[in-house]
């Protein structure tokens, strides 16, 4: 049969007008309708947005985290290390990272180990209905947490060093007087304060309007190569050392 290039329409001349519509209206469809494998690339509507996003705060958070770390290494080194052009060029900023939280009790290539034995023990003053002065019975802080050393496989940082280095830092910068003579030094006293206050309150109660810390002291005898107590390691007899009374404040400052 010869082809002459005409297409037979179904239903007469009428029809040719809705057989072209049609016609049209697929060619669009597949024209506007995304390729397959593009569809599987994007994945649903908003899917890359949210992945890039939580990847970007992911490494955000982990770039965070690392920079602290060796932020608080470096301060910790510089700290401990011998004093160098670096470390008393920033010591400003070394004290104010490393004081109270993260003190260091020795030094890098020369340590500087306790060589006293001490106990702190706290008491606490308020005033009665009737106007005069209670005052609690002295309260051992230092046999508190010797137990909780000796009774605990995995003794906790507080137990072991919180009121030990709070008052060895009140010392360093006070000495023998009681008088706060820096900003650091007022910000010790407070922290010292606040810890035997903290302390205190789980034994004797709340609403003490005043405490006092009492401080004894006791050397540790220094001993030969084989272990035997030398003649100058006699121990000398326990100092005892009074505070002031301190004045107790709700938000302790």
């Amino acid at each position: 049969m010869k082809k002459t290039g005409w297409v037979p329409v179904p239903g007469g001349i009428d029809s040719v007008e809705s057989v072209e519509s049609v016609e049209a209206a697929r060619t669009a469809d597949t024209a506007q309708r995304p390729d397959s494998a593009e569809v599987r690339k994007s994945g649903p509507a908003g899917v890359p947005a949210t992945s890039r996003v939580l990847r970007a705060g992911v490494r955000t958070v982990v770039f965070l985290c690392l920079a602290t770390v060796l932020t608080h290494a470096a301060l910790v080194f510089l700290h401990v290390a011998p004093s160098n052009a670096v470390s008393q060029r920033y010591s400003r900023q070394i004290n104010a990272w490393v004081y109270p939280l993260f003190e260091q009790n020795w030094r890098l290539f020369a340590p500087d180990p306790d060589s006293v034995n001490r106990q702190i023990s706290a008491r606490t003053a308020r005033t009665a209905a009737d106007g005069t002065a209670q005052v609690s019975e002295w309260f051992d802080l230092t046999a508190v947490d010797n137990a909780a050393v000796e009774h605990s496989p995995f003794p906790s940082h507080t137990a072991q060093n919180e009121l030990r280095r709070a008052w060895t830092s009140y010392l360093e910068l006070h000495g023998g007087s009681d008088e706060s003579r820096s900003a650091r030094a007022v910000m010790m006293q407070k922290y010292l304060r606040n810890i035997a206050v903290a302390r205190t309150s789980d034994r004797f109660g709340k609403g003490a309007a005043f405490i006092q810390l009492r401080v004894v002291t006791t050397p540790i005898a220094a001993r030969s190569a084989d272990g035997t107590r030398t003649a100058q390691g006699t121990p000398k007899s326990p100092e005892t050392r009074l505070l002031p009374w301190w004045k107790v404040t709700p938000d302790g400052n």
